[in-house]
């Protein structure tokens, strides 16, 4: 689990350097196409939620943390 939260975590460090340089209207956008995949793919299973992890929470509730500071 911890290896996984590792990946987790450098990977989306990755994926928040990318998006430094963006505005905020294509930062937007990027949130838009990324709610939309998300909902296409809660279609596809059905009547299946998606079901978080135990990483993705903590990363989550990592980012509410940094968010709201």
């Amino acid at each position: 689990m911890l290896l996984r939260l590792a990946y987790l975590a450098i990977t989306n460090t990755f994926a928040t350097l990318r998006l430094l340089p963006l505005s905020d209207h294509a930062k937007d956008m990027e949130i838009l196409a990324l709610r939309h995949q998300l909902t296409v793919l809660e279609r596809q299973l059905g009547t299946n939620k998606v079901k978080f992890t135990p990483e993705d929470r903590a990363f989550l509730a990592a980012l509410l943390v940094l968010w709201g500071s």
